[in-house]
């Protein structure tokens, strides 16, 4: 049932209410909300992952996988609210000799926003939807969110939600907290919503880039975190072509196609050295025999990869290398092209093909490389094929600027959940500076506050001299560690 404008407001008024009940709730106790939330979606693994296929055809071992990708997300995140860093807790104590006069005591920590809209993606029901890492690290930041759902998984949607809500309300969370709300008007309404303080988003450029646009047109505009998608350019060096030509092209081959090339991080171009069109096309064909095509996540998506591939094939320069189809279940396709036919007409390296499609791009010379790099928009991630002794220097530097992760002989479509991962880009990969994936993503529901000559029973518990929650504080430019460290959740990821 889509959701009205009147239950809209009241959702939003529901969940600013629990987000002030909550925001000052010590760290072990929303960890405990998280935690609660993991144990629920556990507990009903089966009946979501049968759900989830019915709606998303995307099969049982994937989606298994993704629940626990999920699950264990929760629970990282639990485990660093614990640890409290998340706070920057800073503290100055007055300073009367301070290199610029008399310093006052000052401290600053950073507090949560308030309530978040979350959007949700199609392509990984679990991961990157209802309970995924937008409302995953902004529960753990201390807000409260609401959730659009998408319309590719609408029963799945409502049953994660009614678990969500369920294991929140008997782990004692404020009531309201997390909530779901459905359909295109609630959804431009819940962007416009004087309450609603940060959108997280995962999709499409143009329906990211649509809500972009109306966030920054409020009154008050809000951050918006879009991740609207990429190209993943993968460059592979002459040395590395002639050490490994087959296992790069195998390796490809399985990365493009994976998830039925419904992944965001898909490899989507392989510059490669020219001279051995025909060869490639045998050991991609080869590569790709075997592949079990399945349907894509929905019609309108299916029809959207047969556009995009059909214009992309028709452009000049263009020819198809590996000619797939556009039945329900859609045979992959790669089209080839030069570096000389981009220099020309440099939207070709700019078109994302959201299905089982990708490109290969043939250079004359390794010097051109980095030229190409600078043809490519914003990327999720970028990829180097090369040996220990190649000279690409200015190329790594050209893929650090466009682009959030950059890899060294690997494939793009694994994104684990960990400390060190950064899941974003330069537009339009995404809006905005931050990630989404991994324990850095809470700070993007944030906000720093300094509080100056404040009398200390008023300070908030962070940044009290007496630490009574126990959390990493900088004081007078020296960090000081808990004095009992927090164990942190680890795993693997998908």
């Amino acid at each position: 049932m889509t959701t009205t404008i009147d239950k809209l407001n009241t959702v939003v008024e529901a969940a600013h209410a629990a987000f002030e009940k909550g925001r000052n709730a010590q760290p072990e106790t929303r960890a405990s909300w998280l935690e609660a939330v993991a144990v629920g979606l556990e507990g009903n693994a089966d009946a979501l992952v049968e759900i989830a296929d019915q709606e998303t055809h995307l099969g049982e071992p994937r989606l298994r996988g993704e629940l626990k990708r999920t699950v264990f997300q929760l629970r990282l995140m639990a485990a660093e609210v614990t640890g409290g860093g998340h706070f920057d807790a800073t503290i100055d104590h007055e300073e009367p000799d301070w290199g610029m006069g008399a310093r006052p005591d000052l401290r600053r920590l950073n507090i949560p926003i308030g309530v978040v809209a979350v959007f949700g993606a199609s392509n990984f029901p679990f991961a990157f939807s209802v309970m995924g890492g937008d409302s995953a690290s902004a529960l753990a930041a201390g807000c409260a969110v609401v959730h659009k759902a998408h319309d590719g998984h609408p029963n799945l949607a409502v049953r994660v939600a009614g678990i969500v809500t369920a294991a929140l309300d008997h782990a004692g969370a404020p009531s309201g907290l997390f909530s779901l709300v459905t359909g295109r008007p609630a959804a431009e309404a819940l962007v416009d919503h004087s309450l609603v303080r940060a959108i997280g988003f995962t999709g499409s450029t143009a329906g990211g880039r649509t809500l972009f646009n109306r966030a920054a047109a409020r009154a008050e505009p809000i951050p918006f975190f879009g991740e609207l998608g990429g190209i993943n350019a993968v460059f592979v060096t002459p040395q590395a072509w002639n050490a490994r030509r087959d296992e790069i092209l195998l390796g490809y081959a399985s990365s493009f196609t994976m998830g039925m090339g419904q992944f965001c991080t898909k490899p989507g171009l392989l510059f490669i050295p020219g001279g051995q069109l025909d060869t490639v096309r045998e050991v991609l064909r080869n590569a790709l025999a075997d592949f079990a095509p399945a349907p894509m996540l929905s019609p309108r998506l299916h029809d959207g990869y047969r556009e995009s591939v059909s214009d992309l094939g028709n452009t000049g320069g263009v020819e198809v290398l590996v000619a797939g189809d556009f039945a329900e279940a859609p045979m992959p396709t790669v089209l080839q092209t030069t570096a000389g036919a981009v220099r020309n007409d440099p939207s070709i390296l700019r078109q994302e093909m959201f299905g089982p499609a990708s490109m290969v791009v043939e250079y004359n010379d390794e010097s051109e490389l980095p030229e190409m790099a600078q043809l490519l928009e914003g990327q999720l991630t970028t990829t180097l094929q090369a040996e220990p002794g190649d000279d690409v220097a200015e190329l790594s530097a050209r893929l650090t600027d466009i682009s959030g992760r950059v890899l060294w002989n690997g494939w793009p479509t694994g994104v684990t959940v960990s400390y060190a991962q950064h899941h974003g880009g330069p537009y339009p990969a995404t809006t905005s500076a931050t990630t989404s994936v991994g324990t850095a993503a809470i700070g993007r529901f944030l906000r720093p506050v300094a509080y100056q000559s404040f009398p200390a029973e008023r300070l908030p518990e962070p940044l009290q001299d007496s630490n009574p929650w126990n959390v990493p504080q900088r004081v007078d430019g020296v960090w000081r560690m808990p004095k009992v460290s927090v164990r942190a959740a680890t795993g693997g990821g998908l």
